[in-house]
């Protein structure tokens, strides 16, 4: 240890401390920080917001709670040398650097002068991510703290690298996801994954491994998606006798019994998803599992749905035809591969056809209508639009059958075979989400863009590689074989409000077209370098698009510039070039050569809460409310105001219901074609919104390329509408 002792002294000291903070705090004339965070939703007499009282909130947050209960140490040594005798911190992270480093990397980061711009943000901090004390009173870390933590954890000893960390997290330009923000450092701690995605065949070995890798899983802090469409129907045979099976609703009550039990220490609550094919013959119960009405026996509460739909189906329902659903057992038997594994939409009409598939069928538009039904009364299922997701795959080494939790994460992925005894005949592949997202307005502001998605890359890259999970093999050996990740966006609608620039208007198209192709560009330089540095590139790059150079000939870079005057000029003014066509052709040529290091390089999420504490809009998606209304906690309702919004520019602040789909959905089918994975698309409707609109909104963005739709919102009014006097945002 580079410490000297000074044990006794610091008991000292934080027995002083524990005195200091049971005093009450002195009475102040000015409101306190909850009132003065409510203000932001009353207008002024002038009828202006009131954006200042929740920048003073955020200050009184610190005056009133904050410095009343953290623990000060005299210095940074005597800080470290408590955290790390205590088992707050990970003694490998810190020994693996000089302390002389370390205290200069954490003058670093003091020395931005960083403040939480607004009361939401410092709360989600202080109650979301910073350290604790083990009885959870007091806080041991700031929030420069925390960024310095994580750079340490992810540099593993590169002083440079831990450096660059810094700066682009503390300027607010690359903020990694919860898990790794929450979890780098700390000594009792979950995973820095996200996100993890599960196969389950049909077999009871499969499903008995599926429901135990959901406990260890979720144990671990991540969600969990698990793929039922391999599972036989309900009613199907089991060793040949007839009517046995029990179908996938069963499957899915443990799952969700599972992750109710299992949490990250009370840190993250277990969340699970479960997808399912539209052809199978228990896909009509699966979608009554989400009924208001729904018999508590099959009703499922706290567990998401996703339906992975083929274009097959939207070609039926087109013709007004019925579709059939197939026997998941019987189509294994016949094709020699998991029902999942087989294209619905090239092999759906040999499969009618073919009389050892058992099958059954219903009203295609009848199943589109059940579908928005269930959409319309609880924001379910998600949808992945399955031939969309693997005909943009760029790996081509196996099929994209399932998505996540946010529907962002689109990976290949293999099965696994057990013996009797439960353990592996063959390890197959499994997917975990290793994610961060850049803050596009600041990413705009970077002096060096190409730097910062390097770290970012970089970044997430040692996410992947300092994550083992041994308890999940065919996780631990796909996380290995694909080093994948994904670099997300978020604050498109701040930014646009900014440059007041009109969510979904020509300009803020154009900007996004440019913005995105500049991010792809950029993204796969950097793995292809960080390949070229190591002689290592992902598992199975042979069977790429990008090695053969088939992904690159998609594109014409002439078609990456910007082409309106003002995003042109906006792109003069920042580091952002989109890549030429001769660069584009070197890149070509150099990923052709060394390879890539990381099998997937984007997938945006929705970012809740990295959200707040980075001061952004959520993911790229349009503002829900100029002032957002959250329910946090104890503290009850909390005010939270549109990054970037003034009373100049609340013109530019139109929000998602008054935007309409269409808009929001041209937005991202732009953004789409840049991303390798998915965007975590939620789609908002007036309360007025009949079950129509939802199916003309999914034929929509079917037929713009989208790959996966996330939640539905319907906009939530009391009978009368009416406005409360003086409320920006509340409806009576």
């Amino acid at each position: 240890m580079f410490f000297t002792s000074s044990r006794k002294k610091i008991e000292e000291h934080m027995s002083t401390l524990g005195r200091k903070v049971a005093e009450p705090v002195s009475q102040r004339e000015q409101l306190d920080y909850h009132a003065l965070n409510a203000l932001l939703n009353l207008y002024d007499e002038n009828n202006q917001i009131q954006f200042d009282k929740d920048r003073e909130a955020a200050n009184q947050y610190f005056l009133q709670h904050v410095n009343q209960n953290t623990v000060f140490f005299h210095d940074l040594e005597e800080k470290f040398e408590y955290l790390l005798e205590n088992n707050y911190y990970e003694p490998e992270v810190v020994e693996a650097y000089d302390f002389g480093f370390i205290k200069s990397l954490f003058k670093r980061a003091y020395a931005k002068k960083f403040r939480f711009p607004t009361f939401l943000g410092a709360y989600k901090y202080y109650t979301s991510y910073t350290l604790k004390t083990f009885d959870g009173r007091r806080y041991l870390e700031r929030y420069e703290d925390r960024v310095c933590m994580v750079a340490l954890k992810l540099a593993a000893g590169d002083e440079a690298f831990a450096e660059s960390l810094v700066d682009e997290i503390m300027s607010g330009r690359f903020q990694p996801a919860t898990p790794t923000f929450l979890n780098s450092g700390k000594a009792a701690r979950g995973e820095p994954v996200s996100c993890f995605l599960l196969r389950i065949e049909d077999n009871m070995e499969s499903i008995g491994r599926s429901i135990n890798s959901a406990l260890q899983l979720s144990k671990r802090g991540g969600g969990v998606a698990l793929l039922l469409s391999n599972l036989r129907e309900a009613g199907a045979p089991i060793k040949r006798i007839e009517n046995q099976s029990s179908g996938v609703i069963p499957v899915m009550k443990l799952l969700e019994d599972s992750f109710s039990y299992a949490n990250q220490l009370g840190a993250r609550q277990g969340a699970g998803a479960v997808y399912l094919s539209a052809h199978h013959p228990d896909i009509l119960r699966f979608l009554d599992t989400k009924r208001e009405n729904a018999d508590e026996k099959i009703r499922i509460k706290t567990l998401s749905l996703g339906v992975v739909i083929p274009d097959i189906t939207f070609e039926l329902a087109k013709r007004n035809e019925d579709m059939y659903l197939f026997s998941p057992y019987d189509v294994e038997r016949v094709y020699g591969k998991p029902f999942a594994d087989v294209p619905i939409t090239e092999h759906y009409h040999e499969m009618v056809e073919d009389p050892r598939i058992r099958k059954s069928k219903i009203n295609a538009r009848q199943f589109f209508q059940t579908l928005a039904e269930i959409q319309f009364e609880s924001g379910y299922p998600y949808i992945m639009f399955e031939d969309t997701a693997n005909r943009a795959n760029p790996v081509k080494a196996g099929r994209i059958t399932l998505s996540n939790l946010c529907s962002e994460i689109l990976q290949i992925s293999t099965p696994s075979t057990y013996n009797a005894d439960l353990t592996y005949e063959h390890v197959g592949e499994d997917i975990s989400c290793n994610l961060g997202s850049l803050n596009i307005a600041k990413a705009m502001d970077s002096p060096d863009f190409s730097a910062t998605i390097r770290t970012a890359i970089r970044g997430l890259t040692a996410v992947s590689e300092q994550t083992s999970i041994d308890s999940v093999p065919s996780i631990r050996k796909g996380n290995d074989a694909a080093h994948a990740i994904g670099l997300g966006q978020m604050n498109l609608h701040g930014y646009f409000g900014r440059e007041r620039i009109e969510y979904g208007s020509e300009e803020g198209l154009d900007f996004t077209n440019a913005y995105f192709a500049a991010v792809m560009y950029e993204c796969i330089k950097a793995s292809m370098e960080i390949a070229k540095e190591r002689g290592q590139r992902f598992a199975k790059f042979e069977q790429s698009e990008y090695a053969t150079g088939e992904f690159f000939d998609r594109f014409d870079p002439a078609e990456f510039a910007p082409t309106t005057a003002k995003v042109k000029a906006l792109f003069a003014e920042s580091s952002i070039a989109t890549p030429t066509a001769e660069q584009w052709a070197q890149l070509k040529d150099d990923v052709a050569k060394y390879g890539m290091f990381n099998r997937y390089l984007q997938a945006v999420p929705p970012t809740g809460s990295i959200s707040y504490i980075n001061n952004s809009t959520s993911s790229i998606h349009p503002i829900a409310s100029r002032i957002e209304i959250r329910k946090e906690g104890k503290i009850g309702r909390v005010y939270y105001p549109a990054p970037y919004m003034t009373n100049d520019n609340l013109e530019y602040y139109k929000d998602a219901y008054e935007i309409g789909y269409e808009k929001i959905i041209d937005t991202y089918a732009v953004a789409t074609k840049y991303v390798d994975q998915g965007l975590s698309l939620t789609l908002f409707f007036k309360d007025t919104a009949t079950t129509r609109e939802i199916n003309k909104a999914q034929i929509y963005a079917w037929r713009k390329g989208i790959k996966t739709i996330y939640y539905i919102r319907l906009r939530q009014t009391a009978l009368t509408g009416t406005e409360v006097e003086g409320c920006v945002s509340c409806m009576l």
